[in-house]
């Protein structure tokens, strides 16, 4: 799939935009803050209605603006179909697919199959657990259209039983949310299990490839159950919380579940995160990133539309023939600091766009 066309009204820095893309590369470059990767987070805010930036929609709303507003217009195999958002600081978002106003995020969630690399991707393998969670949880977002409402749900009664455990209370009323905890979080481990199986097989033979076959990269879930079986791991989850009841007391917080789960990543048998170099360990965020397109093309039937933020100017030479040579086939749309980047990189079927304090234009080299 790709975008045609993108329209952005008091979104950041853009009181007006609109923007035609091809099916090739689309390069957005300019010096820094001056609206290229707003672009990119336009069009990813349309995949998973929320910004990968910013916690706060309404962060994303033009100075002084009380409304912004992104349309996205994309072609499928099955053709073309819309996405708009309007986001105000006084009400809910609203989003329409087609020009239909959905009343549920699921109903619009995944419709545009977006992958975004940026710079922090490339610390995917050395930051925290979180950092990786994410990572999971924006894939599962996309091609699992009721992993977020699970996940949200999960989220509410882990809010709940973390006050309850921070009051006095009876004993009884956190076995409510034990029960929900476990019936949500089964969802989200199932799905996590299962997507990281895929991970691991597609992301081994990429980082063999990359590497020559000098490396071997190894993926694996790491979390308090692992099970295939969904209602056992229903019940281990339910005996998890029951169980640690008391080290949550003194705590003051849910020490067991879905939110503390991790990937171990390991390269040639050791653990990446404190023994591989920063180079090997950029290489195997690449082999990540390039998985997860590929997870994408396998679930949905094509490949989803890859936003390259700044990406380039982190990699050395090697890395990013790699990297180019991975992604034959997709839309791109990429940001650089400078066209001198552009004589390094050999792209083809090309449309370059100059990026100035929120306005853009066409530029023929």
């Amino acid at each position: 799939m790709f975008i045609k066309r993108l329209e952005l009204i008091n979104f950041r820095n853009y009181s007006n935009l609109n923007i035609e893309f091809i099916n090739g590369f689309n390069i957005l470059y300019g010096q820094n803050a001056q609206g290229k990767t707003n672009i990119l987070e336009a069009i990813n805010y349309l995949s998973l209605l929320k910004s990968h930036r910013s916690v706060k929609d309404k962060e994303l709303i033009k100075w002084g603006k009380g409304k912004a507003y992104i349309k996205g217009v994309f072609q499928k195999n099955l053709g073309d179909f819309s996405v708009e958002v309007l986001i105000s600081e006084e009400s809910r978002k609203e989003a329409k697919l087609n020009g239909i106003k959905q009343n549920k995020a699921s109903e619009v969630i995944g419709n545009a199959n977006v992958v975004i690399f940026s710079p922090d991707d490339l610390r995917l393998v050395k930051e925290g657990p979180e950092v990786r969670r994410k990572f999971i949880d924006n894939e599962l977002n996309q091609i699992k259209p009721k992993y977020q409402y699970y996940l949200s749900l999960y989220n509410k009664a882990l809010f709940q039983r973390n006050n309850l455990l921070k009051s006095n209370f009876d004993k009884s009323l956190i076995d409510v949310y034990d029960q929900q905890l476990a019936e949500y979080g089964s969802y989200i481990v199932f799905h996590r299990i299962e997507f990281i199986k895929k991970l691991s097989i597609i992301c081994r033979l990429f980082h063999r490839k990359i590497t020559d076959g000098k490396e071997e990269l190894v993926i694996r879930y790491k979390g308090d159950v692992y099970e295939e079986d969904i209602n056992k791991i229903k019940e281990k989850l339910y005996l998890s919380y029951k169980n640690s009841i008391e080290e949550d007391l003194k705590k003051g917080y849910t020490s067991k579940g879905p939110q503390r789960d991790d990937l171990q990543i390991f390269l040639n048998g050791v653990d990446a995160k404190t023994f591989a170099s920063q180079g090997q360990q950029r290489t195997a965020a690449i082999s990540l990133k390039l998985s997860e397109i590929e997870i994408i093309k396998g679930e949905r039937g094509e490949y989803p539309i890859l936003l390259l933020d700044d990406v380039m100017s982190e990699l050395d030479i090697l890395r990013q023939k790699h990297l180019l040579d991975s992604l034959k086939g997709l839309q791109i749309i990429l940001t650089i600091t400078g066209i001198d980047d552009l004589g390094r990189l050999d792209f083809k079927n090309k449309k370059i766009f100059e990026v100035v304090d929120g306005r853009v234009q066409i530029k023929e080299l």
